[in-house]
């Protein structure tokens, strides 16, 4: 796993993360690219524990992880709390296969999710740690 995962600070409080655990799904606010109005997307998150995360099923495609990445940064809301989050694009492929995991445990045998001999699925190439803005 890259260095980055290795020393990354449990950023969240453990209410936080019980939160992205236990909900189905969540809301992120993110900013448009151009316009910088504030678009909100209902997504599903992924835990383990220590580190947050979220994922594109259809890549990039979607305007929220483009609008992700050009302003670095977003909200998460976890029912009743709402947590400023900064991206991180999660670039290696162990660790994106990781998130695979927690989501098909979470989620359901239908998250698609690469062997180690295979290309990235979409959703692996477009996986976010989540992190404290």
């Amino acid at each position: 796993m890259s260095d980055d995962m290795d020393t990354a600070m449990p950023d969240f409080p453990s209410d936080v993360l019980d939160a992205a655990a236990h909900q189905r799904e969540v809301r992120l606010t993110t900013y448009g690219r151009n316009s910088g109005k504030p678009r909100d997307v209902t997504i599903w998150a992924g835990t383990d524990g220590k580190r947050l995360y979220i994922r594109s099923g259809e890549g990039m495609r979607r305007h929220w992880p483009q609008n992700l990445v050009a302003r670095g940064e977003g909200v998460l809301h976890l029912g009743n709390l709402a947590v400023e989050v900064k991206p991180r694009l999660v670039t290696d492929a162990t660790e994106a296969r990781m998130v695979s995991a927690l989501y098909r445990k979470k989620y359901g045998p239908f998250v698609k999710a690469s062997k180690p001999d295979q290309p990235l699925t979409e959703g692996e190439k477009t996986t976010f740690e989540l992190l404290a803005a």
